[in-house]
C-alpha cells in the first residue's frame, strides 16, 4: 500500500514553477503507486531520465530543455520525490520496476534510450538488463556497495539539508552545500526538496551501501556510456577504472572541472558531452 507521510510537501511556489516548464504532465501507475513525469514531447527518440536521490523532475528541467532539438525528454518523479507517490519499499529492484512500469504506461517501447544521474543511473543500469532498449547513459553511478567504501555524503548530510527545506529554506541557505549551482537551480532545489520522502531518502542511501553497482553493470548491454566528473568523490578515477574494465562494452567518459552533480557543477562542458553521447542512440 502506498505510504503518506505529513512531512511531506509540495510547497504553493513550487508547484508554479511547472507553469514555466515546456513539458507535459503524464501519470502512470505501478500497482499502488502513482508515478508522475514532466513529457516534453516532440517527434524525436524516447529519453526516459531518471534524477538523483534528491532531484525531483522538474529540478532537471535546465537539462531537459536543451535536449529537445534531440530527442523526446521525459523526466520521471521518482517514487519518493515530487508528484509521485511514496510506496513503502525503495530498493533498485522497485525503482527498476517502476521503469518498465512507465514504459509500457507510456507506450515507449525498445527504442527508449535510459538516461539516470546518480541514483538514477544505478536504476538505469538495472532497468537495461530487464529488457531491450535503445541504449543506457550513466552519469556519476554510486559505484559504493558491500565491502566497499561509504556513499561519501553521509546521511545526516542528505536530512539536514532535507529538514532545512522543511522548516522552509532558501537559495542562500541552499548555496551553503551547492554553492558552484547557477543561482535559477539553488532557488529551485529551495522550493522543491520538501517534496522528498525522509523514509526514501534513508532507504536509498541505506541502498548505495547494502545493494551493489557492479551485480548488474556487468550485464548491462551496448551501447551504454558512463560521463563521471573528474572531480567526483562519488566516481574516482580508480572507480572509473573499474566501471570501464567490469563492462568493456561502455565508454568512460570525464567531465572535467566537475564533481558529483555534473550538470550544476560545469553546465557547458557537462551537457556538450551528454548530446555527443546521446546522438548516435537517438538520430
Amino acid at each position: 500500500m502506498t505510504t503518506t507521510l505529513t512531512a511531506r510537501q509540495v510547497r504553493q511556489d513550487a508547484l508554479a514553477d511547472l507553469a514555466d516548464v515546456p513539458a507535459t504532465s503524464r501519470w502512470v501507475r505501478n500497482g499502488d503507486v502513482r508515478l508522475h513525469a514532466l513529457d516534453y514531447g516532440g517527434d524525436g527518440r524516447p529519453v526516459l531520465v531518471l534524477p538523483g536521490i534528491t532531484s525531483p523532475a522538474v529540478t532537471l528541467a535546465f537539462v531537459a530543455r536543451e535536449l529537445t532539438d534531440l530527442c523526446r525528454p521525459i523526466v520521471l518523479d521518482v517514487r519518493g520525490r515530487g508528484l509521485s507517490d511514496s510506496g513503502d519499499s525503495w530498493t533498485l529492484d522497485d525503482y527498476a520496476d517502476d521503469v518498465l512500469s512507465v514504459l509500457d504506461g507510456f507506450g515507449l517501447g525498445g527504442e527508449t534510450v535510459l538516461f539516470g544521474h546518480s541514483m538514477g543511473a544505478r536504476i538505469a543500469s538495472v532497468a537495461a538488463t530487464y529488457r531491450p532498449l535503445r541504449g543506457a547513459l550513466l552519469v556519476d553511478p554510486p559505484l559504493s556497495g558491500p565491502g566497499r567504501g561509504p556513499y561519501p555524503t553521509t546521511l545526516e548530510a542528505f536530512l539536514g539539508q532535507l529538514h532545512e527545506a522543511q522548516r522552509g529554506t532558501d537559495a542562500d541557505e541552499v548555496a551553503k552545500a551547492w554553492p558552484r549551482w547557477p543561482r535559477a537551480e539553488q532557488e529551485l532545489r529551495a522550493r522543491w526538496l520538501s517534496s522528498c520522502d525522509e523514509a526514501a531518502i534513508r532507504a536509498t542511501h541505506a541502498g548505495f551501501e547494502s545493494e551493489d553497482f557492479f551485480t548488474a553493470w556487468p550485464s548491462v548491454p551496448a551501447p551504454v556510456t558512463v560521463l563521471y566528473g573528474a572531480d567526483s568523490p562519488v566516481v574516482t578515477a580508480d572507480g572509473a577504472a573499474e566501471v570501464a574494465g567490469r563492462n568493456p562494452r561502455a565508454d568512460v567518459v570525464a567531465v572535467p572541472d566537475a564533481g558529483h552533480m555534473v550538470f550544476w557543477d560545469n553546465p557547458a562542458v557537462a551537457m556538450a558531452l551528454l548530446r555527443d553521447a546521446l546522438e548516435p542512440l537517438v538520430r
